[in-house]
């Protein structure tokens, strides 16, 4: 009776195999016995139609030195007056004595497609003689974006669309100097990997001849692996050997983007383009040969915007949700205006 009972236990093991979760292999199959036309593939119209209407959000931080061009750049970047100091700025405005945060919204379409931009400027980032810290506001910021948006995700009678004024992208400038990376950039983007998606730019690269452009990128992306800093496309999140594939060319061959900003046109060989006039002649801005505008563009809007916002909303914005959700017991955070929302609806 032992045998037999070892020899029912051992039959009923032997099929458990079997029966793991595995992935059908006949979907092909099933494909080429279609009886007609379905029309699965107008999902992919269905979405742009509804995307078109209510158009999407896109917010982008930059930060660096005075004078390295950040407004410039971002101009440059969506051909528009978008930046702080295109609205309203003014010449004579003093360096801030502390890090302040200025937020600016516009509303960009093109091709019947409208994005809600939103251009976070940080005046006084790096301008003080102690940048100790300095950091701070602006990661407080970032977190204080995230807190809003899980606020209104918990809420019982939550918004049908919750508006997103989360970071998705940080463009951090770096000082043209052709040596190496400085304290206060490597000490910013350690804190601030871990919170929002950072690409290291080398402002105005027009400063520096080919060769030292090349060296510079290398000693900069050296020193960033040294000190484990992961800026955007991070590895980690690489979901499939053709994301790798593209990924890795951007990693190690065009990180740091060395860009040139300008929006201003000149006449070149009878054509309007941005440009940078200098003695020796015109620096066009979406020249490859010039610099490597036209890739942080293409990178940032035409292949990666999408990506940026999922990061965000999927890493970034969740570890965010689990640390605050854990710290609070399992239970959503409550204010005074949540508890009185929730009194309220009951």
């Amino acid at each position: 009776p032992v045998e037999s009972k070892n020899e029912a236990a051992m039959s009923e093991l032997v099929p458990e195999p079997r029966q793991k979760p595995v992935v059908p292999m006949k979907p092909m199959g099933i494909n080429a016995n279609l009886l007609g036309y379905i029309g699965i593939d107008t999902i992919i119209e269905q979405m742009r139609k509804k995307t078109m209407k209510t158009g999407f959000d896109f917010n982008i931080m930059v930060v660096g030195q005075s004078g390295l061009g950040k407004s410039t750049l971002v101009n440059t970047l969506f051909k528009s007056q978008v930046s702080r100091k295109s609205s309203g700025w003014n010449r004579e405005e003093k360096i801030p004595k502390t890090v302040e945060i200025k937020a600016i919204g516009h509303v960009i379409e093109e091709g019947g497609v409208k994005m809600k931009l939103t251009v976070i400027d940080t005046p006084g980032f790096g301008d003080q003689i102690n940048n100790e810290n300095c950091w701070e506001p602006i990661e407080k910021y970032i977190n204080e974006q995230y807190e809003k948006f899980l606020k209104e995700e918990v809420n019982i009678a939550r918004k049908k669309r919750i508006p997103d004024t989360r970071v998705h992208c940080c463009l951090y400038f770096i000082s043209p100097t052709g040596h190496s990376l400085r304290p206060l950039d490597l000490e910013f983007m350690k804190h601030l990997s871990k919170v929002v998606n950072i690409i290291p730019v080398i402002a105005k690269a027009d400063t520096m001849t080919l060769e030292e452009k090349t060296e510079f990128k290398q000693r900069v992306r050296k020193e960033l692996e040294v000190n484990g800093i992961e800026f955007y496309p991070q590895k980690e999140f690489d979901e499939d050997l053709e994301d790798k594939t593209e990924n890795d060319k951007i990693r190690q061959e065009s990180m740091p983007f060395a860009v040139v900003g300008s929006d201003k046109e000149y006449q070149v060989n009878g054509k309007r383009v941005l440009g940078r006039k200098t003695p020796w002649g015109i620096i066009e801005v979406e020249n490859l040969t010039h610099c490597e505008f036209a890739l942080l563009r293409d990178f940032v809007i035409r292949t990666h915007l999408q990506d940026l916002k999922e990061v965000t909303h999927n890493i970034h914005y969740e570890t965010y949700r689990a640390k605050r959700l854990n710290d609070n017991g399992g239970l959503p955070p409550m204010t005074v205006e949540t508890e009185e929302n929730h009194e309220s609806n009951l």
